[in-house]
């Protein structure tokens, strides 16, 4: 969706001052520590996946996600997944609920989950191929960001079928081929840009060859 969150290629909202990474703490605050653990220990419930929990703190009005902080966008996405899947009201003598022990929360969130995918369907593209970024105006979940959409570039890696995650958002499991695509800036941004090339991972179905109407 083209909510407060999709803020590539936006003006008028100020420098950009990074701390240093060697003197960024992981947490500011210690409420930031909890609402991260909070949400963690949440997600391990399986009542949603990472796509979903994206879309939820997306879903915000956009002006509550612009003034809201980092970790402030975390705790409102897990309240909304909380109170939508009813585990807020949930009997604490649910079984259902599993809830790791510590030494498997650490295996889970060293591991990760798995993105590929198998695909019967061949790739749509091959490297070097040009193509667009279609125009995606969706209220739905999608990587697909808006400052690129309509412009035209280069297919340079393809890797392999992952999980889509506009479908993921929606609880639909499947798997789409993602590609690497080189955008020049002045394509994204116009003669003026700078010089230089932005990569962006695109899944096929953003995707549409130059030849297609």
């Amino acid at each position: 969706m083209n909510g407060g969150h999709d803020l590539g290629g936006k003006q008028g909202l100020g420098p950009i001052k990074p701390e240093p990474e060697a003197q960024e703490p992981v947490f500011h605050e210690e409420w930031e520590r909890r609402v991260f653990a909070l949400t963690m220990a949440a997600g391990m419930l399986g009542r949603w996946n990472i796509d979903q929990s994206r879309h939820a703190r997306e879903r915000q009005h956009p002006a509550d996600y612009l003034n809201n902080s980092y970790y402030e966008n975390w705790l409102a996405g897990v309240e909304k997944l909380l109170a939508e899947t009813g585990l807020l009201d949930a009997d604490e003598n649910n079984h259902d609920l599993r809830i790791p022990n510590p030494a498997d929360a650490d295996k889970i969130l060293a591991s990760g989950g798995p993105t590929t995918m198998d695909s019967h369907k061949p790739p749509a593209f091959t490297i070097g191929d040009s193509v667009r970024l279609k125009k995606i105006h969706t209220a739905a979940h999608t990587r697909a960001p808006s400052y690129a959409q309509g412009s035209i570039g280069a297919v340079v890696t393809h890797h392999g079928c992952h999980v889509f995650p506009d479908s993921n958002a929606q609880g639909n499991h499947l798997g789409e081929h993602l590609y690497s695509i080189r955008f020049s800036a002045q394509e994204l941004w116009g003669r003026d840009a700078e010089n230089f090339d932005v990569l962006i991972d695109l899944w096929e179905p953003y995707l549409q060859a130059l030849d297609e109407t």
